[in-house]
């Protein structure tokens, strides 16, 4: 099994077998994290762009932690800061970057299958995909995964709720098919509105009363309205989505003693999720952050060559 110079760009391209060796690799990168000099020569000499179309905080601070701590050269680029303002297209600017000849680029676009186009147009660097439109977010499902099997020691047979706004989340799609791959349940919950026709053949089932889908739950993976993505109003107001779907003290009782409660944030506190639930014992949502890179950490390596 080998994943030298293979893009990531989905889930579905990943077998369980690529997704255990991902996870066990990034088990071992955690430990150069917690390290006073947290840096080792793995990647040096390897150089990673870093071309984020959309805004993020989580995502490419992490891939570029994950770089640096490996010492490979880390290079960010925006949309705002590159020729596509003056009208250069996609293609022809990651042309323009893979003549520069970088390893990897990490790609992260508004538009759904921009990362299979370039994959498919490119030669030699290996793509990443850091997120692409409503479509797929692989490296978000991987660090879930990770923090999933670290906290309860398996993922196979676990009941997952995904509760939210389903229809235009990457992170729900791509969770889904990862986590169905490693052997787990998975339950998605919200408004009718929310849900895209056709996610029960992704391997979800639909439950659209938010107690029902927390009721027992051995994960609750929270995820925000998105609102730059939907086109008009897709509920009455904050406060009844607050009310109907929202993870409050009281819903999260519903679930089993030992739940977790996840979320790929940014958090809209008071609205998909309490304080007290996104701050409370339960709450792994900074082990996801800290997953982050080591997963990242771990997929640069294995895309460059690493064994």
């Amino acid at each position: 099994m080998n994943l030298s110079n293979k893009h990531i760009l989905d889930m579905t391209t990943l077998t369980r077998e690529d997704i255990g060796l991902i996870l066990e690799t990034a088990e071992s990168m955690k430990e150069v994290s917690e390290r006073p000099i947290k840096k080792v020569p793995t990647l040096r000499g390897k150089t990673v762009v870093l071309f984020f179309h959309e805004p993020s905080t989580r995502t490419k601070i992490s891939f570029d932690v994950a770089a640096k701590r490996m010492s490979a050269d880390s290079i960010g680029l925006a949309a705002s800061g590159s020729s596509i303002v003056k009208g250069e297209t996609l293609i022809d600017t990651v042309k323009n970057l893979e003549a520069m000849r970088p390893d990897i680029v990490v790609l992260r676009h508004s538009a759904a299958g921009a990362p299979h186009m370039l994959a498919k147009v490119l030669e030699k660097p290996a793509i990443i995909n850091a997120g692409d439109g409503m479509h797929a977010h692989p490296t978000q499902a991987l660090l879930d995964l990770m923090t999933i099997k670290e906290k309860k020691e398996k993922i196979e047979g676990l009941k997952v709720s995904i509760i939210g706004d389903i229809q235009h989340s990457r992170v729900a799609r791509s969770n889904i098919i990862g986590l169905n791959k490693m052997g787990a349940q998975v339950v998605v919950s919200g408004p009718g509105t929310m849900i895209p026709k056709g996610i029960e053949k992704m391997g979800a089932r639909v439950v659209i009363d938010a107690d029902e889908a927390v009721k027992g739950a051995d994960v609750v993976m929270m995820l925000r309205i998105q609102k730059e993505r939907q086109k008009g109003f897709m509920f009455p107001t904050e406060r009844e989505y607050a009310r109907l779907y929202g993870l409050s003290p009281r819903r999260l009782g519903l679930a089993g003693d030992d739940v977790l409660v996840m979320h790929p944030g940014p958090i809209n506190r008071g609205v998909e999720i309490s304080p007290e639930a996104a701050d409370g014992p339960w709450s792994i949502i900074l082990d996801q952050v800290t997953n982050g890179v080591a997963v990242r950490m771990a997929i640069l390596y294995l895309v460059a060559g690493g064994a």
